[in-house]
């Protein structure tokens, strides 16, 4: 499983970075927002330096919903780094978007999917990855992991390539059961993936360890 970390802020994702387990940063619009970052210029210059601090891809998101200003924008980011991966809208044009870049060999990140019938069309027209956001559909009280259960059922069923990004992940027992799933990848806050460190009777043992050494070492 892929880890992600969904943000615009460098300073997290160095940390996640120098963790060693970092696969890939996810952002969008509102992210880039949060940091301060406005500005097609500053945009891109902000994407180029994540781009130098991790290894993997990048998702990059259009801001357009017609066909012609999804493309444009698309080839300007592709052009951007080796490691962007567009973000396109699951829309009707966005469908269109997603064939048009994986006939010419654009990777492309399918974000805003809330049904696994929108994931199907997004692997039948190309998509490198499909974001199903488990985490809202949780907020209006629908089983977001299911959903990534139906999609990795379809998938497989048809042995599609496409790969299944659980997004909007809130928090670590999210990370965990997207693994038991399938997901291929996870994106969410650096909590998320920290939380996967903690354990009490981790942190017990070694106070206990520390303790009897200093005792045996006084």
């Amino acid at each position: 499983m892929k880890f992600f970390i969904d943000t615009a802020n460098l300073d997290q994702i160095k940390e996640a970075q120098d963790l060693g387990v970092l696969d890939g940063v996810t952002t969008n619009p509102s992210l880039m927002a949060k940091e301060g970052i406005t500005g097609k210029d500053n945009i891109f210059k902000h994407y180029n330096r994540i781009c130098e601090l991790v290894d993997g891809d990048v998702s990059a998101e259009v801001i357009a919903t017609d066909f012609e200003g999804m493309i444009k924008e698309g080839e300007e980011l592709a052009e951007l780094h080796e490691q962007i991966v567009v973000k396109i809208p699951m829309i009707k044009e966005g469908v269109k978007a997603l064939k048009y870049f994986s006939d010419r060999g654009i990777r492309t990140n399918c974000t805003l999917v809330f049904s696994a019938g929108q994931a199907l069309l997004a692997a039948k027209a190309g998509a490198t990855y499909v974001s199903p956001f488990i985490g809202r559909l949780d907020d209006i009280s629908t089983d977001g992991l299911n959903l990534i259960a139906e999609i990795r059922l379809i998938y497989d069923n048809y042995e599609f390539d496409t790969q299944i990004l659980a997004a909007s992940v809130r928090h670590t027992m999210h990370v965990l059961e997207c693994a038991k799933i399938g997901a291929d990848v996870m994106t969410g806050p650096l909590s998320s993936i920290e939380g996967l460190l903690k354990h009490p009777l981790t942190d017990i043992g070694l106070e206990k360890f520390l303790a009897d050494y200093k005792k045996g070492n006084q």
